[in-house]
């Protein structure tokens, strides 16, 4: 299955689920997470800090987000998490 870069209409595309993530992690800006300040690579990874790190209402006070948007959210982070080898993510950017 491809996998899409889902930031600011970036739209490309990768085999693995890995190789998106590194692209989003390496070729994108990183942000800044609007309830606590820490600076963080866009997409997944930021989704993930958001929702590991933070409530649910921190994240929909802090982005203004609905309940689909949270949803959307939660079921990307438990696709992702499903196949991904994250270890070799972590090996990939440590590089």
């Amino acid at each position: 299955m491809p996998w899409e870069c889902g930031i600011d209409g970036c739209g490309s595309v990768f085999d693995d689920v890995e190789s998106a993530i590194v692209h989003q992690a390496s070729k994108h800006e990183r942000l800044e997470c609007k309830v606590c300040g820490t600076v963080v690579p866009d997409g997944y990874l930021a989704i993930r800090h958001a929702f590991t790190e933070h409530s649910r209402a921190e994240y929909v006070r802090a982005y203004g987000a609905s309940s689909e948007d949270v949803r959307q959210r939660e079921d990307l982070i438990e696709e992702v998490e499903s196949v991904a080898d994250m270890s070799a993510v972590a090996t990939e950017l440590k590089q």
